[in-house]
C-alpha cells in the first residue's frame, strides 16, 4: 500500500506577482503519495501560474515549492526528474512520430534505452496509440496528441504527475481511460495534481480538492470537509459556486426566474 504520509508536493506561502498584480497569493498546500488532488478555480484565479511554479517553469516571487522532497528552485534537476507534466495544450514535435517523441523524452531523462523501449510499447498499448505510434504527430487528432503528451510525462515513471486540464478535447472513451490510469498511478503511490473545469470529474475521482480564487487558496480538503462550507448534501458545484460566485449566480437565477 502507498504511504499516504509521504508529502510529494509541498508549497509554502507561494506568491507570484507581475508588476502590481498578484496572480498567486500565499498558497500553501501538500499532496501526498497515493492521492489525486484536484485544483479548481475560475478562469484567471491562478491555477496555471501555480502549476507552472510547481513544475519549475516559473520562478516564485516568494515562497517555496518542494517536489519529492527537493526544492524546485534550489535543486531543480532532481525535482524535475521526479515529476511529469502535462500542459493544457500539448507541445510536441510535430515531425517526430509518437514513438520517436517518447524515445527522445526518455533520453532526456536518462532512462536506459532498453527500459525506454519497453515503456514506450507499454504506454502506446495502454493509451490505444500502438497503430499510430510510427505516424508523425502532425497527423494526430487533438485527442491523440493529448494522450501522447501524457505518455511522454510517464516515460520515466515519475513519483509526481502534474496535469493542467488533462481531459480537455478527449472523447468520453479516452477521458475515462485517462481517469483510470491516474487512479492506478495514485494507487501505486504517485501523487497526482490536476486542474480541471469539469467539476463532476473532480468530485468523482479526486481524493482531496483545493479551490483557488483571486490567487488565494480559499478551501482545501475531502468532499466531506468541503461540505462544512455549505450544506451537508452539497455537490461540488454548489460548494464551488458558493465560494467563488454564488451571489452572482443567485442574482441571475432570481432575474431569470
Amino acid at each position: 500500500m502507498p504511504n499516504l504520509n509521504t508529502p510529494l508536493i509541498e508549497t509554502l506561502n507561494l506568491v507570484k506577482r507581475y508588476g502590481s498584480k498578484t496572480a498567486v497569493d500565499q498558497v500553501s498546500l501538500t499532496v501526498h503519495g497515493g492521492e489525486i488532488f484536484g485544483f479548481l478555480g475560475p478562469n484567471g484565479a491562478g491555477k496555471t501560474t501555480t502549476i507552472k511554479m510547481i513544475v519549475g517553469l516559473l520562478q516564485p516571487t516568494s515562497g517555496s515549492v518542494k517536489v519529492a522532497g527537493y526544492d524546485v528552485q534550489v535543486q531543480p534537476l532532481p525535482a524535475k526528474a521526479a515529476s511529469g507534466y502535462v500542459p493544457d495544450e500539448p507541445n510536441l514535435y510535430a515531425k517526430l512520430s509518437g514513438r520517436e517523441m517518447l524515445r527522445f523524452v526518455g533520453d532526456l531523462y536518462g532512462v536506459e534505452r532498453s527500459q525506454v523501449e519497453r515503456r514506450i510499447d507499454e504506454l502506446l498499448r495502454l493509451l490505444d496509440l500502438t497503430q499510430a505510434g510510427d505516424d508523425t504527430i502532425d497527423s494526430y487528432s487533438h485527442g491523440m496528441q493529448q494522450k501522447t503528451a501524457i505518455a511522454a510525462a510517464l516515460v520515466h515513471d515519475p513519483k509526481v504527475l502534474v496535469l493542467d486540464e488533462p481531459t480537455v478535447g478527449l472523447d468520453p472513451k479516452s477521458a475515462r481511460l485517462i481517469k483510470d490510469i491516474l487512479r492506478q498511478l495514485a494507487d501505486r503511490g504517485a501523487a497526482i495534481f490536476l486542474s480541471t473545469h469539469i467539476l463532476e470529474i473532480a468530485e468523482r475521482m479526486c481524493d482531496r480538492i483545493g479551490i483557488i480564487y483571486q490567487g488565494r487558496l480559499i478551501a482545501a480538503g475531502t468532499m466531506d470537509e468541503l461540505r462544512a462550507h455549505g450544506q451537508a448534501e452539497s455537490s461540488l458545484e454548489d460548494i464551488f459556486l458558493g465560494l467563488t460566485g454564488g451571489a452572482e449566480y443567485a442574482e441571475i437565477a432570481e432575474v431569470l426566474g
